[in-house]
């Protein structure tokens, strides 16, 4: 989703959306010249603005050097063991597996 659209869906002006990926909160790529951010990482229930759980992932993944697309990747990865995929999990409030697992991954 761009990024004024995810402003809209939160209910946030756009600035405030830059400033979640700034965070790290949120990840966002460029796609064909436009920032966007996967739909599935958005929560409008949740104050943060990301699904539960994404936030820490984004940390220790980064902190096992990967890359922002590499980590959008790895979230949308078929993971037999949870079984679905890390974002599926997060957004069933399975946050520790995918923790568990998103740890592991660094090694």
């Amino acid at each position: 989703m761009p990024l004024p659209k995810v402003a809209e869906q939160l209910g946030i002006i756009v600035t405030k959306v830059h400033q979640l990926v700034r965070d790290r909160s949120l990840l966002a790529v460029r796609r064909d010249g436009i920032l966007v951010i996967p739909g599935e990482f958005v929560d409008p229930e949740n104050p943060v603005g990301a699904v539960k759980g994404l936030p820490g992932t984004i940390t220790v993944l980064t902190d096992a050097g990967y890359s922002d697309q590499e980590i959008i990747d790895w979230l949308f990865e078929a993971d037999e063991s949870l079984p679905g995929t890390p974002i599926q999990a997060l957004r069933e409030n399975r946050g520790r597996e995918v923790h568990r697992r998103a740890q592991t991954a660094g090694f």
